[in-house]
């Protein structure tokens, strides 16, 4: 079990902050990669199958995209009894999670299974496309009890504040499928060639020795591992108001990319990269929030409310420099960095039309993660849910669909991103400095006893 990393002392130096962060980043940019590497291999078979991987892969991601309270949910409730020094109740946390995230991955299998063909009818326009697209994702949905049960794992490892294992045990994955893609993908050797289905079948053994090496890890501790359906209902509620902030984000940047398209190949596709080089920012951010949402869980498990606001804001303060440090180099390679991607001028245009706007809104960001890290930590998911919800329909929403009615371009849909950003900045800042989130001990750390707001 992971040693206790003191929250009790306020002190969160760089080096704690960022001896959680960083193996949390490389967790989350893993699989990313490595689609990347699976989209190369399959784009050797041609536009057709690559374009299947695409549409295929979009159904699948919306699994381990909705569902992260698996995640970090367990986060939350983990790091509080990690922090009263109940570390088997910890895993415990993890063994229901485990247990909701195979039940619901069984679901998911089979209504996928059901309804594979009307779902990719709709999203690849049926034809070739949606074919190729079925073929793979009958496969690869059989990894989806895996990926949740990845989740589960990350969840309550980084409860304990163990983000080391995490790494080491998606990296195996991630590792194990890098090698049997192509292999089964070309049929290289004795290997039968499959062609894309050898690419859903690697998808597949690969997330099963991941999530295999999260059971195991479960069983070294040797906690019971029974059902226990009052834990697991509270969960559950925390789930909910997690998956309703992520519907927020998805509808925002589907609604955004809907709406660029509408201005052109040129536009959308700077929409694109430009987005993507956002999503690199969320990540190493989202790697300090988690951060922050571990430490804060077991200062208050500890019953330390009084050192908590010290270590909001200090996370804050890493949490923010870092931000700074990536506008300014995003920023010293505005004259260049368009031209990397492209070679296309019209789109290197678009992408310097929003490119200030971008940078602009990192260090905000900063603070934003930083404090959702803290709050959810503190088990307050219904306030962020309601935070977020708030900034899509005030902020967001409104100035996409502006964009094109009053045909403002791109500058007024990263100028919506940009309204979103600062009015959930303001909302975490001022939830923050009330301190009304801080609610110490384990006894009230269910959702269901009380809601916030």
């Amino acid at each position: 079990m992971a040693e206790a990393l003191g929250p009790a002392t306020g002190d969160v130096s760089a080096r704690r902050l960022f001896g959680l962060a960083l193996p949390a980043l490389g967790v989350l940019v893993a699989e990313p990669v490595y689609l990347l590497f699976d989209a190369a291999v399959v784009g050797r078979l041609g536009a057709g199958a690559l374009a299947g991987l695409a549409v295929g892969g979009i159904v699948l991601a919306q699994v381990s995209t909705a569902l992260t309270f698996l995640s970090y949910g367990t986060t939350s409730r983990a790091a509080r009894l990690h922090g009263a020094g109940r570390d088997r109740d910890a895993v415990a946390e993890g063994v229901q999670a485990t247990w909701l995230a195979v039940g619901i991955g069984v679901v998911l299998l089979v209504a996928v299974q059901l309804f594979a063909s009307p779902i990719l009818g709709v999203i690849g326009g049926g034809g070739d496309i949606s074919t190729e697209a079925e073929r793979w994702l009958r496969i690869a949905v059989v990894g989806a009890p895996l990926i949740l049960i990845t989740l589960a794992g990350n969840g309550w490892m980084r409860g304990v504040q163990d983000t080391v294992r995490p790494l080491r045990f998606v990296v195996a994955g991630v590792v194990v499928s890098t090698a049997l893609c192509p292999v089964l993908v070309f049929g290289w050797s004795v290997a039968p060639d499959m062609g894309l289905e050898g690419s859903a079948v690697a998808n597949v053994v690969g997330q099963f020795v991941a999530a295999t090496l999260f059971v195991s890890a479960i069983l070294r501790e040797r906690v019971p591992l029974g059902v226990r359906l009052p834990v697991m209902r509270a969960q559950l509620v925390l789930g909910r108001d997690l998956i309703l902030r992520t519907a927020a984000f998805q509808v925002c940047f589907l609604s955004a990319t809907t709406v660029a398209a509408r201005f052109g190949a040129a536009a959308v596709g700077a929409h694109q990269l430009v987005l993507q080089l956002w999503n690199l920012v969320a990540l190493i951010l989202d790697s300090l929030a988690i951060a922050a949402q571990a430490l804060t869980g077991a200062a208050l498990g500890a019953s330390h409310g009084d050192v908590v606001m010290t270590l909001a804001r200090r996370v804050t303060l890493w949490s923010t420099a870092a931000a700074l440090g990536l506008a300014a180099a995003f920023a010293a390679t505005y004259p260049v960095l368009p031209g990397v991607f492209t070679d296309d001028l019209s789109v290197q245009d678009e992408m310097r039309g929003i490119w200030w706007l971008f940078v602009a809104m990192i260090p905000l960001a900063g603070v934003v993660f930083a404090l959702d890290g803290v709050l959810l930590g503190a088990g307050d998911a219904a306030f962020l849910r309601t935070a977020t919800l708030v900034g899509a329909l005030l902020g967001f929403l409104p100035f996409v669909w502006l964009s094109l009615t009053l045909d403002w371009g791109l500058a007024g849909i990263w100028v919506g991103l940009a309204v979103f950003i600062i009015v959930r900045l303001i909302a975490v800042v001022a939830r923050t400095v009330s301190g009304k989130w801080i609610t110490v001990g384990v006894e009230n750390r269910d959702p269901s006893n009380k809601e916030r707001s």
